[in-house]
């Protein structure tokens, strides 16, 4: 019957991907519960090779980005196979790295990676980076410092750290969070192992180091002209930036209300599209 069940709901979905573009299909997986009752101890073997799935077929979108072709991921379906491999198979590590760096930045659902990674700290008990990623996500992105702060005392505890113990006493003072964000990806960056996450992790500090540039000529043209630039054009026409950086996600930067810079990309590969 289980057999049965789980040919009854991956069949129909084998026929719709035929007819799919090959660049974006990425397949679809049964519950967790389902594929442990029927695979037993080979649903690490499944955990596994479904991560390296969803890695290709993610890094795939990233080489189609260098090609001038924008392909809108399909995050939904990504984070949900991402769950299901979490599920068969918690000790993984790669997928808390994945979700950390393509659910938080790209599409904004930190709360959601943040209940998976959560999920992984129960398992992944000697993991301080877990912790570390929860924090940041809490501070960076959800504005909640107060449980930042727990959490990075958490990775601070587990890994003896010292830059974890400093940040949790001091936490991600506001006035430098953009070079805190830099310093992060820079850090996820080296740590990652798989070609396809370093890519999104410099593709991101390569963002944010665009935004730290044009923050800090803002800065400057303040000082010189007693007055903030209405446009980021005048920063090049006044002489204080010799060009406006590029935006890695093939976006325009601009400046938003309240001095905001933002992009018309959204920082996002679907984002670009627009």
């Amino acid at each position: 019957m289980l057999l049965l069940s789980y040919f009854a709901v991956i069949l129909p979905f084998t026929a719709y991907l035929k007819n799919r573009p090959t660049v974006i299909k990425l397949g679809y997986l049964p519950e967790a519960v389902i594929i442990r009752a029927v695979s037993g101890d080979q649903r690490y073997l499944i955990a596994e090779s479904t991560i390296v799935k969803v890695l290709f077929y993610y890094g795939s979108l990233i080489d189609k980005l260098n090609d001038k072709v924008i392909i809108p991921p399909e995050y939904q379906n990504m984070f949900r196979t991402l769950e299901t491999a979490v599920k068969l198979d918690p000790y993984n590590k790669d997928p808390y790295y994945f979700a950390q760096a393509a659910f938080t930045w790209e599409v904004g659902h930190a709360a959601d990676v943040n209940k998976m990674l959560m999920y992984g700290m129960k398992y992944r008990t000697w993991d301080s980076e877990l912790p570390f990623y929860i924090s940041f996500n809490n501070a960076y992105f959800m504005k909640d410092f107060r449980n930042a702060a727990i959490f990075m005392k958490n990775a601070a505890e587990i890994s003896g750290f010292p830059l974890y113990t400093s940040l949790a006493a001091r936490y991600f003072y506001e006035a430098g969070i953009d070079e805190l964000g830099i310093v992060f990806l820079d850090t996820m960056e080296k740590g990652a192992q798989d070609k396809q996450i370093k890519k999104i992790y410099q593709l991101r500090k390569q963002a944010l180091i665009s935004v730290k540039t044009l923050r800090e000529a803002m800065k400057k043209f303040k000082a010189s002209y007693r007055r903030m630039p209405t446009d980021l054009s005048e920063l090049v026409a006044s002489g204080t930036l010799k060009e406006i950086p590029t935006d890695p996600y093939g976006g325009r930067f601009y400046l938003a209300k309240g001095g905001m810079i933002r992009s018309t990309s959204k920082f996002t590969l679907e984002g670009g599209s627009k």
